[in-house]
């Protein structure tokens, strides 16, 4: 069977086969790991059979990180915002801010803003994605030391389902719409709703 190809497609892999090559499927996903299969395939096939955790792993990898990145974006935005905690906020700024100018700068200062968040929360885990996707982690001027590969994917993972977790009422909802988002923006979306007319 060919795999069909759109030109916006963000994602490179032509199959979900080479994404998985970096990771561990759970036993619950593998058998839907079809040969030649489409990425988006897959995360459709898991997301019907509400294998949520793999689905939103595999497309954290399976996505460029500046678009991982913005995924995560969107869905910690999602949340009702802790008015008492400005540092959440400047943590998702400072993430999109990399995600509109991948610069060195951008990037430290969402190390900076990431850092600043307290405790496990998905905008401190956006932030550091964006600090993780290249670069080096040490402090400027020191050696040199690369982040792994699938650090970003990992943090834009557990931001996710993070923040589809917070709420247990609205655990596979959240995740249902989150995975939305993000196939929309492997289809070169925004992954947000259009606005309302």
């Amino acid at each position: 069977m060919p795999v069909k190809t759109d030109a916006n497609l963000k994602i490179k892999a032509a199959t979900a086969q080479e994404v998985c090559s970096g990771f561990t499927l759970s036993a619950d996903a593998r058998p839907y790991l079809k040969p030649e299969m489409p990425p988006l395939d897959f995360v459709n096939a898991l997301t019907t059979q509400e294998i949520y955790s793999d689905a939103v792993q595999f497309l954290a990898r399976a996505l460029p990180k500046r678009e991982a990145v913005w995924w995560s974006c969107v869905c910690a935005r999602d949340l009702d915002g802790d008015t008492k905690r400005p540092e959440l906020a400047e943590g998702l700024q400072a993430a999109e801010a990399w995600v509109y100018r991948p610069s060195e700068e951008n990037r430290r200062h969402a190390e900076k803003a990431g850092q600043a968040i307290k405790g496990s929360h998905p905008a401190r885990w956006t932030a550091m994605a964006a600090f993780w996707s290249g670069g080096s982690l040490a402090p400027p001027g020191a050696p040199e030391a690369k982040p792994p590969e699938d650090f970003t994917a990992k943090a834009v993972a557990g931001a996710i389902l993070l923040a589809a977790g917070l709420d247990p009422k609205q655990t596979a909802a959240r995740n249902r719409k989150f995975l939305a988002a993000g196939i929309d923006i492997a289809k070169g979306g925004t992954g947000r709703p259009p606005a309302k007319a």
